[in-house]
Order: structure tokens, then C-alpha cells, then sequence
């Protein structure tokens, strides 16, 4: 059975949460405006690219290094989105049973080199113009995230 990705939002049957995890998430925009965005392997999905920080390793330094390996595409940050650490939203991962807290920091950035090109952790990877992202199929918190920076309102603190 494939390890899968379960996203629960203030549901009664989520698992109670057993880990919290810093990590960031990056909204990256070419010259023409559109958003690389993944197809995640785990659960199909659109989201932007993103992942664990390691240790050792700065925030920006986590968001190109995910960017890199999920997409194919070396980026440059240049701003925040904001921060997301709702206690309500959990994420279970089938393979170890870890039932993680949300803890999010959402970058912007911009390409810099490379073409999108799927990895394991992602079937589909594209540039999306931004009149396309609201009829993908993505988690809700990825669409709040996506929602955020779209209205440009900055940068979200929650």
C-alpha cells in the first residue's frame, strides 16, 4: 500500500496530533505571473512546493532545497505570505502514523534556473496562471495559503 497524506480541519475523527514540525511552503511566480505548482504523489493534490526545515539548515535555505527537489526549479525568495499553525488542522501520514500539527511558513519566491520536472513526491509539476488555481483540487489550507497571497494583503499571521 503507498504511504498517503491526510489532511483533517476541526474534524472530531482527526487522530489526536503526536508531532509538530516546522516547515515552509513557497509560492513561486515567473516573469508572466503564474504560480509552479505540484500534483503531490501522496493524495493528488495541487499545493505549492515545500517541506520539512532540517536541521542545520535556515528557512530559506529549507524553501529552495524543497523547491529544488520537488520541482526541478532553483528559486530565489523574495518575501512572506505568512505563518500557519492552526491547532485544528492535522496532517496524517499513513506510513508511520505521525499525526502532525500544522506549523507552516509560506515564502514567496522567483525562478531563477531550471524547467518544472516531477520527482517522487510529485506526479504533476506546472506553471498555473493565476485565473486556473481556483478550479485545482487542493486541501483547504493550501487554498487559504494560495488565498493569502493572491489578495496580497500580507502577510498572514495565524
Amino acid at each position: 500500500m503507498t504511504a498517503r497524506r491526510i489532511d483533517f480541519y476541526d474534524d472530531p475523527a482527526a487522530p489526536a496530533p503526536n508531532s509538530l514540525v516546522p516547515s515552509v511552503n513557497v509560492v513561486v511566480v515567473n516573469d508572466v505571473g503564474d504560480i509552479l505548482m505540484i500534483r503531490r504523489s501522496d493524495n493528488g493534490n495541487w499545493a505549492v512546493p515545500g517541506g520539512a526545515i532540517d536541521l542545520g539548515e535556515s528557512l530559506p535555505q529549507a524553501a529552495v532545497r524543497e523547491t529544488l527537489e520537488e520541482t526541478g526549479v532553483t528559486c530565489e525568495i523574495t518575501g512572506l505570505v505568512g505563518t500557519y499553525t492552526d491547532p485544528k488542522h492535522v496532517i496524517l501520514y499513513t506510513s508511520d502514523g505521525e499525526a502532525r500539527q500544522e506549523f507552516s511558513i509560506v515564502l514567496t519566491a522567483r525562478p531563477i534556473d531550471g524547467e518544472p520536472t516531477p520527482s517522487d513526491e510529485s506526479r504533476e509539476v506546472r506553471w498555473v496562471p493565476r485565473e486556473e488555481i481556483g478550479s485545482l483540487v487542493m486541501d483547504r489550507s493550501m487554498r487559504l495559503r494560495l488565498g493569502h497571497f493572491l489578495d496580497g494583503a500580507g502577510p498572514y499571521i495565524g
